[in-house]
């Protein structure tokens, strides 16, 4: 990581497409660079599963050859794929030799959308088996955080933040089930944007985890989330633009009883309020009520996706990592019991709609999570309750927002004393996510961040990349 790197590594994804698109660079030698920039570094991080070196070559040239790169918006920019939506040609490993299905015969349709906008797809990154925990590792590898490399990236998108905070490519795909893109961007010091239910084609699974599941981006930038985010939504790339004078709500009550942010998280939520009165928003203290029942059928609800995952691909369950099997016959049992209810995910989505107007907020603020990132082990072999233990002790905050499929951002706003970025975390009512993000935008520049872990590239000032 002492060595010089190439010009192009630690741009971010709208400087590389306006280099592209210029003619500054080309999306060969940007996605070389890159390429090169992985075999480098991740023999130490294990962000990607597989590497699509020549592929992606092949790929940039095509970008190159285009006689009009005007309507891409990401034009030559290397993009990562989380490893359980499917990349033409590649196989979709879900994180598990179990389920590992196939080489692809056609891209995904967000994946579809990233090639038509121009970005090249370097490889996918690694997931946790099923995406089921917020800790990325199986027996081939385990992933590690940039920022501290003993630390998990989080999960279980945690190759895809990896791969960002590290510069091994500018922006990656992940998606959010239960927190999958919000925890490893608080872990990483990224920006992490889980849009609400139906604006992006999920398509992803048996079930998409009953409704719970969205496609979103990881990101070093707001612009870069910005252009991401219209990119998956099909919508076109337009600037953000300032948010009205707003009231937000602000709550540290955690979702979990029992389970409460540590002082730099609280901490970090108080930052953040501060960079929203700077901004000229008002604050207030508001709480959202989390039934007991909320969180019995949420866990309900993690455990029958499982179920249904593999059931679906007629695996057994002895062929799974030890974690994953007790949850699947966890989940076979809660839906003979009948306790996974469409209704009562819609009971909790109007009622987390209802706190907007009951509480007279446009925006709800809480902490992104309730401690530090575990450490980087072999979770994979560990039992089942260690794994629940970790995951439900640092990382409480983001899943009621899939249950009522509201959009939610994490945004990084300082450090702990242990030098590991902390972020804090926006919700919004359903179709909030250019707001979120505006207002995101106010925090970055009020108080910007370090866009990559310590030791990893970062563009020099006499740069094209900084130009």
């Amino acid at each position: 990581m002492q060595d010089i790197m190439p010009t192009w590594v630690g741009a971010t994804a709208k400087q590389i497409a306006r280099g592209v698109r210029r003619g500054d660079v080309s999306a060969t030698q940007v996605v070389a660079d890159h390429l090169d920039h992985i075999v480098r570094v991740d023999a130490d991080l294990a962000a990607f599963r597989t590497v699509r070196g020549g592929e992606a070559i092949t790929e940039a040239e095509k970008v190159d050859e285009q006689e009009d790169l005007a309507n891409l918006p990401l034009a030559g920019v290397p993009v990562a794929v989380k490893e359980n939506t499917a990349v033409a040609g590649v196989p979709t490993w879900n994180g598990s030799a179990a389920m590992r299905t196939g080489v692809a015969e056609a891209d995904h349709e967000v994946v579809r959308r990233l090639r038509g906008a121009g970005a090249v797809i370097l490889g996918v990154t690694r997931m946790p088996e099923l995406g089921l925990w917020a800790l990325t590792d199986d027996e081939s590898g385990i992933t590690r955080n940039p920022w501290d490399t003993r630390r998990t990236p989080g999960g279980s998108s945690g190759g895809a933040a990896a791969a960002v905070a590290a510069g091994l490519v500018p922006i990656a795909h992940g998606n959010d089930g239960l927190g999958s893109i919000r925890i490893p961007a608080a872990c990483c010091g990224l920006v992490g944007l889980k849009p609400g239910r139906g604006v992006i084609p999920t398509q992803l699974g048996a079930e998409d985890w009953f409704g719970l599941t969205e496609h979103g981006m990881l990101t070093t930038t707001v612009a870069d989330a910005a252009v991401g985010f219209q990119v998956l939504a099909g919508r076109r790339a337009d600037k953000l633009v300032p948010p009205p004078r707003l009231r937000v709500g602000v709550s540290l009550r955690s979702p979990v009883r029992g389970v409460s942010p540590d002082a730099p998280n609280r901490d970090a939520v108080a930052a953040a309020g501060r960079l929203l009165a700077a901004a000229g928003h008002d604050t207030v203290p508001a709480d959202p009520v989390y039934p007991t029942a909320l969180g019995l059928q949420g866990i309900a609800t993690w455990f029958a996706a499982a179920a249904t995952e593999v059931r679906a691909a007629g695996i057994a369950r002895r062929d799974l990592q030890r974690r994953s099997r007790r949850h699947v016959a966890l989940g076979e049992w809660a839906q003979r019991r009948g306790y996974v209810r469409e209704a009562d995910r819609a009971a909790w989505r109007e009622r987390s709609i209802n706190f907007f107007t009951d509480h007279s907020v446009d925006l709800l603020l809480t902490p992104a999570l309730a401690g530090p990132p575990p450490e980087a082990a072999n979770w994979s072999a560990r039992s089942w309750v260690a794994n629940m233990r970790a995951n439900i002790r640092y990382a409480p905050y983001a899943a009621p927002w899939n249950i009522a499929g509201l959009p939610a951002i994490v945004v990084p706003v300082g450090r702990r004393p242990d030098g590991l970025p902390v972020g804090a975390q926006l919700i919004g009512p359903p179709g909030s996510e250019l707001l979120l993000l505006s207002v995101a935008g106010q925090f970055e520049m009020q108080a910007p961040w370090s866009r990559h872990a310590p030791g990893y590239p970062r563009v020099g000032t006499g740069s094209p990349a900084a130009a």
